[in-house]
């Protein structure tokens, strides 16, 4: 598990750049992902920019979410792109990078992503609706540079996150 960087870290805006998917250290760093977010209760996704590293990886896992549809377990991608994006929708949504905030932001219903798999290289594409599109689209931007910050919908739909403990 790595630490969590949160805005305004610069490596937070500062798009990321592809990595070769065989290199050993990747596959460590791709582990790093998923362990960092199976460390944060309800956290479906964590993108490398997010624990310091400027390769375009991210991972998430929807499973057992009460709003998804689609779900493919668990994702770990490399040099992933957006193929295909439609019918967008406005939800709140959050992030690790800002715990402080939740915000309204339009996502596609519905994307397809491809990306090579960590250690081999292999490419894979992805079908999501709903919840998992939302959730890949948000990783994608943080590889990007972007937070969900950046795709309010008004600077009156930024909201100071409710602690249910």
């Amino acid at each position: 598990m790595r630490a969590v960087h949160r805005a305004p870290d610069a490596i937070l805006s500062t798009p990321a750049i592809e990595a070769d998917p065989t290199d050993p250290q990747i596959l460590q760093a791709c582990a790093d992902l998923v362990a960092t977010m199976r460390a944060h209760a309800g956290c479906v996704g964590v993108a490398a920019p997010q624990i310091g590293l400027g390769i375009r990886a991210f991972c998430l896992d929807v499973t057992g979410h009460r709003k998804a549809k689609s779900s493919h377990g668990l994702v770990v991608l490399m040099n992933p792109r957006l193929v295909d994006a439609h019918d967008p929708v406005l939800a709140r949504e959050g992030c690790l990078s800002v715990p402080d905030l939740t915000g309204d932001v339009r996502r596609p219903a519905f994307v397809v992503v491809r990306g090579q798999v960590p250690g081999t290289g292999s490419e894979l594409e992805f079908r999501a609706d709903a919840f998992e599109a939302r959730a890949f689209s948000h990783e994608l931007d943080h590889l990007d540079g972007l937070l969900f910050l950046d795709r309010v919908a008004s600077a009156h739909a930024i909201y100071a996150r409710r602690n249910y403990l």
